[in-house]
């Protein structure tokens, strides 16, 4: 009898996320110094952006990159988008603290600079800038022949809140109501396992995606969708009404719900649409349903979670982003898909 094939993972495509884990925990350890006064960390009340004291408010700081995106829009020459995917990348997570995003700093660096591309990555940063309203305070490129080979792109972002409305998790509490807000396709997550997927598939970027889900784009195009940036309408949904928990559905999957509050358990009972192109990278590469939930964000790129009595008016506002309710919280620990039978603990826990 032939052996079973085994189907691709995201360890096996080269990035090992309990390695990488392990290696977060180890830096973690040996960063010891806190500033005391303004400035000092407001410990316990983080956990998509880091919290620090500023008088009656925080500040929150977090960075992040494009990762390995960046090889598909060089593979295609098109670099308008990438700058998007680095603003939305920071400014979706600043927001998971109850904060506003207000300033951003960029950072690349290259083997050879060239100002085409340079020109091309400030058009989609100004472009994220814009649906962000964030400033762009500044950023540094680097020439560093000797460490990159080709280029990368990350940044930092920084945003505020008044203390009395950080959203550290604790609001979090069984009955509430998990509303998932739809996804524009990868997002900036998981290439490394796509592009593996794709290239054993044998299909060319600049080829039509097969089986017409998406009309005449072609297989580069779909997965250089910029990362939706959802800033805008949570923050109207922040000044409006009672919100318990945000979560920003990045690397990790599912993995990032229970980042909010560990203490609880979701439950998605009825889960976004999954978009044609994970259905098309699980069915080309014979990823399993556990591995795809812990690398993409299958539809869903935000979660936002309400009381009950609050969730038709959040539906309402969010309006423009596809919402719909998925799941609810319950006593109990981790994220449970129940359709799929999967269980998820938190990807920092």
């Amino acid at each position: 009898m032939a052996a079973r094939k085994e189907g691709m993972t995201y360890a096996g495509a080269g990035v090992d996320t309990a390695r990488q884990k392990a290696a977060i925990r180890a830096l973690a350890g040996a960063v010891k110094f806190q500033r005391k006064g303004i400035g000092a960390p407001l410990t316990g009340l983080s956990h998509f952006a880091g919290l620090i004291d500023f008088g009656d408010r925080a500040l929150a700081i977090c960075t992040d990159g494009v990762g390995t995106k960046l090889e598909v829009a060089k593979a295609l020459r098109k670099w308008d988008t990438v700058g998007i995917d680095c603003i939305a990348m920071n400014v979706n997570d600043c927001i998971c603290v109850g904060a506003e995003p207000i300033a951003f700093v960029d950072y690349i660096a290259t083997s050879d600079p060239d100002p085409e591309v340079t020109e091309q990555i400030g058009v989609g940063l100004n472009e994220g800038a814009k649906q962000a309203n964030v400033t762009l305070a500044g950023g540094e490129t680097a020439v560093l022949p000797e460490l990159v080979n080709g280029w990368d792109l990350a940044g930092s972002c920084v945003g505020f809140v008044s203390k009395s409305r950080i959203l550290g998790g604790s609001q979090v509490r069984p009955g509430d109501v998990i509303i998932g807000l739809a996804s524009t396709g990868l997002h900036s997550n998981g290439y490394t396992l796509a592009r593996k997927i794709v290239q054993a598939k044998g299909l060319d970027l600049a080829s039509p995606f097969p089986g017409g889900a998406y009309g005449p784009r072609s297989v580069g195009s779909v997965l250089l969708e910029p990362t939706r940036i959802y800033v805008k309408p949570i923050l109207e949904l922040r000044d409006t009404l009672e919100v318990h928990g945000l979560a920003n559905i990045t690397g990790g999957g599912l993995k990032n719900v229970p980042r909010v509050n560990p203490n609880v358990q979701y439950v998605l009972t009825d889960p976004m649409p999954v978009p044609p192109v994970f259905a098309a990278l699980q069915k080309w590469g014979a990823v399993s349903d556990e591995e795809m939930h812990q690398t993409f964000n299958m539809g869903m790129g935000f979660a936002v979670i309400v009381p009950p009595s609050r969730a038709k008016e959040a539906l309402r506002i969010l309006k423009a982003e596809r919402p719909k309710v998925v799941g609810e919280v319950r006593k109990g620990r981790n994220l449970v898909h129940e359709p799929l039978g999967l269980e998820y603990a938190s990807k920092t826990g």
